[in-house]
């Protein structure tokens, strides 16, 4: 489908600065995904580096005190243990404090044991931290990548922006493209407009951000289903189109070139038969399914992952002891975690049961 566009000049031309902006919430946010990051790592890791440590040479001790034990479950999967435990070793009384934070779908109580390190005897941590070490550490950097990625395209935007507003300071030469206007913003003073570039022969879907003072409009060639289409520019090899007003201003013409410019764009798009609607002065709303894709489309991807992992384990791993697919199994919901168990117990049920298939003595096949 073609659009009515418009024919400027063909030497290098200057377009106005500020037409190019970088939303004020990805300020925010940026920050604050990188204090979220800062926090769980600092939460979880020491925890994790512990236990690490402890698996390498663990002991359990029997004689050992576990007190105020208690497990939480947030969002139905996300689970917290803490304990308070007292012990002796080698002649030397310890108190230690323990809290580890794991992904699971059990329901009911869970049962541990105080386990420390024969190296490092002031190590202790509980032996439920240690079954579920893998999967912390999996947790872990599940949230740290997807928190870090959202926070490196933040920037990346930022530092695209800032690239493309360099750019203009010089003139070059002006290619019109039409693009799609995704959202409009007319709260306060000023329009705000976001576009994406799916129309023209780039087609990059890369979307922008730029304001309109009072009294501007976008300049608008025609609709794409429910979509107002835009005319922007792209200025020499920039990154990023520059969506025009309706009377040219941020192009740097003549008062000339621009009244031409714009009866001829007006005669095209009455003989096309266009009449452009004024941008409604108010708050249309995001992309709702394009929101919810980039959220759910990394979580998807990981559940995809993890589920071909754990088929992968119960069917065909050579060992029934491989610390993730415990892990995974052991998560897995009732039915499926008995599937799994039955495919890995035909291949080693003579030899004893890894974490999740266990039967009440921690060893034989459940």
């Amino acid at each position: 489908m073609t659009f009515p566009t418009i024919q400027l000049p063909s030497r290098p031309l200057m377009v106005q600065q500020g037409t190019i902006v970088t939303q004020r919430a990805v300020y925010f946010s940026a920050p604050v995904i990188l204090v979220l990051i800062a926090f769980m790592l600092i939460w979880e890791t020491p925890g994790i580096l512990r236990d690490w440590t402890i698996s390498q040479n663990p002991l359990t001790l029997d004689s050992g005190d576990i007190r105020d034990g208690k497990c939480t479950t947030r969002k139905g999967f996300f689970t917290t243990c803490s304990a308070h435990m007292n012990y002796s070793y080698n002649g030397q009384d310890y108190s230690k404090d323990a809290e580890v934070m794991f992904v699971d779908i059990h329901a009911g109580d869970y049962e541990t044991n105080l386990v420390i390190s024969r190296d490092h005897p002031d190590l202790a941590t509980l032996s439920l931290g240690l079954d579920m070490l893998w999967n912390r550490i999996i947790t872990l950097a599940v949230f740290v990548a997807i928190l870090g990625w959202a926070c490196l395209a933040m920037m990346y935007q930022v530092l695209r922006v800032w690239r493309v507003r360099g750019q203009l300071s010089q003139p070059d030469q002006l290619v019109p493209v039409p693009v799609e206007i995704t959202a409009f913003d007319g709260r306060g003073k000023r329009l705000s407009v976001t576009y994406t570039d799916k129309i023209s022969g780039r087609k990059t879907g890369r979307a922008a951000y730029t304001h309109f003072e009072p009294g501007q409009q976008p300049l608008l060639v025609g609709e794409k289903g429910k979509k107002a289409i835009g005319l922007a520019v792209w200025h020499g090899n920039s990154a990023l189109p520059i969506l025009l007003d309706n009377q040219l201003d941020r192009i740097d013409l003549s008062a000339q070139e621009r009244s031409t410019i714009l009866a001829s764009l007006a005669a095209d798009l009455a003989y096309a038969g266009i009449r452009p609607t004024l941008v409604p002065q108010r708050k249309r709303g995001l992309n709702l399914k394009r929101g919810l894709a980039t959220f759910f489309l990394p979580l998807v991807l990981i559940i995809v992952a993890v589920f071909g992992y754990w088929l992968w384990y119960v069917t065909s791993a050579d060992s029934q002891f491989n610390s993730p697919g415990m892990d995974i199994n052991n998560m897995m919901p009732a039915s499926l975690n008995r599937w799994g168990c039955d495919q890995l117990k035909s291949r080693f049920g003579d030899q004893r049961a890894p974490f999740g298939c266990t039967a009440s003595d921690y060893t034989s096949w459940k």
